[in-house]
């Protein structure tokens, strides 16, 4: 049940359709096709079936045709954030094995020393992957590893989220069943990262003949309706940051939203306020995800239909199970609570990974009685809708992307001065929210900005940093010595 197999029915049956336009592709189905399969030969003439490949790339069409490439050579895509750090990258191709890295132009030189083979788009070493004897998909099992996505956790080493061929379609059929009817006639616009769930929900597309449109460089929302105004019935993905951008934006004043056709949104929290900004402007075009790199994209979901409604309830929340999802709200020992009641949120599919590779124990505790194990607290009404109410986990949310304040303290307390640190986030009007630390410096000792700022900037992504350090005599904690994040959040909210 290889996936491969699903893009190359298309191409079969819809050889001239369109299928990648970017700054640096432009692939009608027969060349996605032929592309993918002599990528594909070249890989399986020096990788076994399995092998992992690391992708570290900004938005272009060649991800497309690596990772249906890969697929096709039995191998397992390992994605990583174009925003990292080579020390993360260099961490996450450790932990997965992976043999090979692909990056683009503008990485390569940071990556260069990175101990696998590197491969850069647009140069010689890429353009001899096509040199290969064309190849069509290897037989793999459903359970077969497809993608391996790596997300933090809180003790702030990243964990390999394990994704199958059964997984992922899967979340394609429940695209299906859930938020639209897809044929070739349809384009999914990418203006967030292909590297996490926007990009693993090209895939339904793709295997309805949509047409993939890829919008480099940085967020523009001229951009964004442009590509709205000439292609034909748009889709895309956007973090809820983005929407409030979009809504806020000059260029939506004039902007022709005739073939607009779909917004999902997702991975942060969406004021009822901005929601109802965006309903009034886009009308009921818009989709809620509620999902993790554990179950992509797929746990709950607040329909088109119910955002028409506009209840307040309804879009404070994050809706329904998804078809074929079974989700429940549990105490400590697993025991579903009565509805209303807050506890923490578990849920079971053919769209909940397999494990994270290589860490048993890791997965043994959030896998547990054969239920996906959020980590977030919610509660559920009688009739089956699902509000989230916090992160047991304390991730920030920021601009769609998420930072776990463990590793960031880690980072921080390599400071000889540093004593204690604590990261919280704190709630920002475009962002969602920012990351704000808390520093006790040890006695006699005084430590200055610039030095944590550097040490998070050698060690992490960019984006990561805090954007303001508060220098304290000592954090609040409980009588077990736990730093108490609640006050801290409190003291923030009050200047």
């Amino acid at each position: 049940m290889n996936l491969a197999s699903q893009l190359f029915e298309v191409v079969r049956r819809l050889p001239w359709r369109p299928a990648v336009t970017s700054d640096s592709l432009t692939l009608d189905f027969a060349g996605l096709g032929d592309r993918v399969s002599r990528i594909a030969g070249t890989l399986a003439a020096t990788m076994a079936p399995g092998d992992r490949v690391a992708l570290c790339m900004e938005n272009c069409g060649e991800v497309f045709e690596l990772l249906f490439a890969c697929w096709t050579a039995g191998l397992c895509v390992v994605p990583t954030n174009a925003k990292s750090h080579p020390k993360e990258v260099a961490y996450i191709l450790e932990s997965s094995g992976a043999k090979m890295l692909v990056v683009t132009p503008t990485l390569a030189d940071a990556m260069s020393s990175l101990p696998v083979t590197v491969v850069c788009t647009g140069t010689a070493s890429y353009s001899k992957l096509l040199d290969g004897v064309p190849l069509l998909p290897r037989e793999v099992k459903p359970e077969a590893p497809a993608w391996i996505f790596y997300t933090s956790g809180t003790t702030g080493r990243p964990k390999g989220a394990t994704l199958s061929h059964r997984n992922l379609l899967f979340m394609a059929h429940a695209y299906y069943a859930d938020i639209d009817a897809l044929n070739e006639t349809d384009t999914k616009l990418h203006i967030a990262p292909l590297s996490h769930g926007g990009g693993l929900y090209s895939l339904p597309h793709l295997f309805k003949g949509s047409h993939q449109v890829v919008l480099g460089g940085s967020f523009d929302p001229a951009r964004v309706f442009e590509a709205v105004a000439k292609y034909p019935n748009v889709t895309f993905f956007a973090a809820p940051t983005v929407v409030t951008r979009l809504v806020q934006s000059e260029a939506v004043q004039k902007a022709d939203l005739k073939n607009l056709k779909t917004i999902y949104y997702g991975g942060g929290p969406m004021y009822v306020s901005d929601l109802h900004k965006a309903l009034k402007l886009f009308g009921p075009r818009l989709f809620q995800l509620f999902g993790q790199g554990e179950s992509p994209m797929t746990i709950t979901g607040v329909s088109q239909r119910m955002h028409a409604t506009g209840n307040d309830e309804v879009l404070g929340s994050c809706g329904y199970p998804r078809t074929g999802v079974e989700v429940r709200v549990v105490d400590a020992d697993d025991m579903q609570v009565p509805r209303g009641e807050i506890g923490e949120i578990i849920t079971r599919s053919d769209c909940m990974m397999s494990g994270y590779w290589g860490n048993e124990k890791a997965t043994a505790e959030t896998l547990r009685n054969g239920w996906l194990h959020t980590g977030d607290l919610g509660s559920m009404n009688e009739h089956g809708l699902l509000t989230l109410r916090d992160r047991s986990k304390d991730m920030i949310i920021s601009g769609g992307s998420n930072i776990y304040p463990r590793e960031l303290e880690e980072v921080l307390l390599r400071h000889p001065d540093v004593l204690e640190v604590s990261v919280v986030g704190r709630q920002h009007a475009e962002w969602g929210e920012e990351v704000v630390a808390f520093v006790v410096a040890k006695p006699g000792k005084q430590v200055e900005q610039p030095a944590l700022d550097q040490l998070c900037l050698d060690n992490l992504a960019r984006y990561k940093r805090p954007r303001e350090y508060r220098f304290v005599d000592s954090l609040p904690k409980n009588n077990y010595g736990k730093v108490l994040k609640t006050e801290l959040r409190q003291k923030l909210g009050a200047g």
